[in-house]
């Protein structure tokens, strides 16, 4: 059992786990993964801007409701975006990965975004595009191929950056809750303002 399947832990501490772990994406020719740069927390039934606020319960987001490790994907306009479940089918929540540094594959991403540098991945919709995940990928388990996250490789920011999440308007006390987590200088989080960290935010790797 790793972090990914563990039920006990809050959806906060799975958040905050995942930051630095590589995400990895075996669909295409190449393999293509990045570094989990930033995610958000939505702690169900209680939270006004979780898909399963005050126990709702569709076809759509069924995933939710399955265990802990379980990738819930759905689609937004025209974006995928991607989750990990961190709980229970008692306790429906999960964590959005919104932004990765790439890694493996990096022309591919790129390619398949039609876009270079940061703008590749630096947003939710952006890096599930760019890794060529897609709904087929919803319900699967997020420690197993095609689309799955290693932690055996985390790399470890300097600091985890918390502020509100994005895009949550009008929801009361959880427009402001602060629970999106980010790697404090990464030039890959979305709407990062500033110059990048040293070292892209990430703790210096010792020989």
């Amino acid at each position: 059992m790793t972090f990914l399947n563990n039920p006990m832990l809050t959806t906060e501490e799975v958040a905050q786990k995942l930051i630095g772990c590589l995400l990895i994406s075996q669909h295409g020719e190449t393999q293509t993964s990045g570094w989990i740069v930033e995610t958000e927390a939505y702690v169900g039934v209680v939270d006004e801007a979780c898909h399963s606020f005050e126990g709702k319960r569709t076809p759509r987001i069924e995933s939710m409701y399955k265990e802990a490790g379980t990738l819930y994907v759905y689609q937004m306009h025209t974006h995928k975006m991607l989750n990990v479940v961190t709980r229970s089918s008692k306790e429906p929540e999960a964590v959005l990965i919104r932004a990765i540094e790439p890694y493996e594959g990096v022309s591919v991403l790129e390619d398949r975004r039609n876009k270079t540098g940061v703008q590749a991945t630096d947003g939710p919709g952006k890096l599930t595009k760019a890794m060529a995940v897609s709904m087929a990928d919803n319900g699967s388990v997020a420690d197993a191929p095609p689309v799955y996250i290693d932690p055996s490789t985390r790399r470890l920011p300097e600091r985890i950056e918390l502020s509100s999440r994005i895009g949550i308007p009008n929801k009361g006390q959880w427009t402001d809750a602060l629970l999106r987590y980010s790697v404090r200088g990464n030039p890959y989080v979305s709407r990062r303002k500033g110059k990048p960290a040293d070292n892209n935010g990430w703790c210096p790797v010792l020989d």
